[in-house]
């Protein structure tokens, strides 16, 4: 079957560019005199001398491998030099790390559109940067041509016995007969040689790449020459390197997917796949996955390079390998707090640097039944809306856990025994914060309808940033009791209203996505409040005060009051035009008095009250009742006989002169 070439039109150069053994590297900067030997670096755990994460290239000729542990790896190679990842909070910090990842991505960055993939990898996308050299100095032109560009490995390059190896490189890369998408590979040989050469001059780290005309072929090729090295793959070498690429080594075939093609259509190598029509791949695995099958089977692939410098989630995790498993509750909590301490600390470090903020927050496990441990059925994952804050985080991620174990216990039919040792043990734990959106600059919140100034993202004195979070239903309500209490305690006894605490909502118009209401879990928050530090936090929320003192305690400890109550603040029937200015006169004129021995609430209560001495009038007959059936049944019972036994009073009473009333009087009206 003919292996389909995209147009010259769409011809684009990618790049991928990956870290050779780079947290030895790290290491190495950090201590030269490592250079040069056989080294590795080591997790942190005291079982068989703890699990390798990196191996240097001169370790790994003398047979150590990363699948090892470090007393292996010392039996293996006894001169091997085993350095330990920096410890935090009981487990591995990888922040050392990431922070030189950084300093390569930023060097990286200066020549195009930069995808940072993961700690050490990035993809660019160099198809401008190609096109402007083309155009300005194709390599036909060049007189001289650097020595690591002549190092490349070019697949599928034409070279006679005996030719020399560098001459050949020269001679592909300098064709003047060559087509367009070759010579834009050319071009993309000679810039990814020179940021290479600028990496390893400002970090004193090397790195190998993979050149192509796609992200997919690209991943490939950068691991085919390492150390140091760089591979191309031009059109027409795409079905030399894919004919006997193993079926599993295909990014995203690695799993289930790929040990079905393997055992239901005896699929070996990528190459083997051209044998099926896109049909018969659609009927096997769905419309979608067999034209996806169908097309990387001939090295063809639509995914951009994301233009993103920043990771895309934040997550901390940890394993508890054999005997080492959690087996209570307490255990897990314990780990659960190391985990959200460092996500939190990563999250705020992430907000104050990047001005980004998470929406979500996942729990992942593994686990497995203590008497049964060949049952390891998979242990669900559970999402809530992130709440910023270590409490808080930490209270979620637990909620999130136990919720997690109850289904998980369930499908074996058992419910959950608590802190009993002998039902289940926990293998690995991991909380991660994703859905991370920019916090923009210069758009409106929908709060700027509710206050005359417009609200911004605001930190409680936890450090919680309130608002910017997607809610669903079970989660705010829980969240709300949190704001609901800690509101009431804010505010002064001697007059107790209905207060009602807007919070901002400054990136709604972001893409910030709901959570499955099934994988989401109500996250309540117990913590006590200091009065003070609630009046610090609430500074970026405006509160409405509508109605009545409480006047007893009994009231007071009642909670949130009857709508009805609210509307029983009104009167019915509006005034008539003279009592509303004497009316207006005298209620001018105690409010006046009544802001005057209340500087804390001073400017809120000025606008509230001002906008209230205009009154409403309403009409029962005009109330479209349908809109009740969607109210819980307990407000609709209330509002249908508050509203039949107001009606009645009316009824007589408007008879003689004519006035009328609409709903709004129960309202006070807005300032506009």
């Amino acid at each position: 079957m003919p292996v389909a070439r995209p147009e010259a039109s769409d011809a684009r150069v990618i790049a991928h560019v990956d870290m050779d053994c780079f947290y030895v590297q790290v290491e190495q900067r950090k201590q030269p005199e490592l250079r040069g030997l056989p080294s590795a670096v080591v997790q942190y755990n005291e079982w068989q001398g703890g699990g390798l994460i990196a191996v240097s290239y001169e370790a790994r000729k003398c047979g150590v491998k990363r699948s090892m542990r470090g007393d292996e790896a010392k039996a293996a190679c006894p001169q091997i030099q085993l350095v330990q990842v920096p410890v935090a909070r009981g487990k591995a910090d990888l922040n050392l790390y990431r922070s030189a990842g950084s300093e390569v991505v930023s060097i990286l960055a200066k020549s195009g559109k930069c995808e940072r993939a993961s700690i050490d990898e990035v993809y660019l996308d160099l198809t401008d940067a190609a096109e402007s050299m083309l155009a300005d100095a194709p390599p036909e032109s060049l007189e001289l041509i650097d020595e690591e560009v002549l190092k490349s490995h070019i697949l599928g390059m034409n070279r006679e016995d005996g030719d020399d190896f560098k001459e050949s490189v020269r001679n592909w890369i300098c064709r003047e007969d060559a087509d367009r998408r070759d010579k834009l590979l050319s071009c993309g040989i000679i810039i990814v040689a020179e940021l290479r050469k600028q990496v390893l001059k400002e970090t004193e780290f090397t790195c190998s790449a993979g050149i192509a005309h796609n992200k997919m072929l690209a991943k490939l090729a950068s691991g085919m020459n390492k150390p140091a090295q760089q591979t191309v793959v031009p059109y027409a070498a795409v079905q030399e390197l894919l004919s006997s690429l193993p079926i599993k080594k295909m990014k995203q075939l690695g799993g289930k997917l790929g040990t079905s093609l393997q055992t239901d259509l005896g699929v070996d190598t990528v190459g083997d796949l051209l044998q099926f029509s896109e049909t018969k791949l659609q009927e096997h695995y769905g419309v979608n996955t067999g034209t996806w099958l169908w097309n990387i089977a001939r090295g063809i692939s639509g995914e951009e390079v994301q233009g993103r410098l920043l990771p895309k989630s934040h997550g901390s995790g940890k394993t508890f390998p054999g005997p080492r498993a959690l087996k209570s509750l307490s255990t897990v909590q314990h780990w659960l707090n190391q985990l959200s301490e460092e996500l939190s600390e990563r999250l705020g470090s992430d907000l104050e640097q990047n001005k980004r903020i998470a929406s979500t927050l996942t729990l992942h496990a593994s686990a497995f039944r203590s008497k049964d441990s060949d049952s390891h059925k998979k242990f669900p994952s559970k999402s809530c809306p992130m709440r910023y804050g270590v409490t808080k985080i930490q209270e979620d991620a637990f909620n999130l856990f136990q919720a997690a174990l109850r289904e998980y216990m369930g499908s074996f039919g058992i419910k959950p025994q608590g802190n009993k040792l002998e039902t289940w043990r926990i293998t690995g734990l991991s909380v991660s914060a994703s859905k991370i959106v920019d916090i923009p600059s210069g758009t409106s919140s929908i709060m700027r309808y509710f206050q005359s100034q417009p609200t911004v993202p605001s930190r409680s004195a936890d450090g919680c940033v309130q608002g910017n979070v997607a809610m669903t239903a079970s989660a705010s309500e829980g969240c709300s009791e949190q704001r609901s209490t800690e509101t009431q305690a804010a505010m002064p006894e001697v007059d107790t209203g209905v207060t009602y605490t807007l919070p901002n909502f400054e990136n709604q118009d972001k893409d910030i996505d709901l959570v499955s209401e099934k994988d989401v879990v109500s996250c309540p928050s117990n913590e006590a409040t200091d009065v003070s530090t609630q009046s610090e936090s609430n500074k970026g929320t405006q509160t409405k005060r509508i109605g009545r003192k409480m006047n007893n305690s009994k009231e007071k400890n009642r909670g949130m009051p009857s709508i009805v109550d609210i509307f029983k603040n009104y009167n019915a029937t509006p005034p008539s035009k003279q009592e509303t200015q004497e009316d207006s006169t005298v209620s001018s004129a105690s409010k006046r008095a009544k802001l005057s021995s209340s500087s804390h609430n001073s400017q809120v209560n000025q606008e509230v009250e001002e906008s209230r001495e205009t009154d409403w009038g309403y009409k029962t007959d005009e109330i479209d009742q349908s809109v009740f059936d969607e109210l819980p049944v307990e407000i609709q019972r209330e509002l249908r006989s508050f509203l039949r036994t107001n009606k009645q009073f009316n009824t007589g009473k408007s008879k003689g002169d004519g006035s009328t009333s609409s709903i709004a009087h129960y309202f006070p009206p807005l300032n506009r």
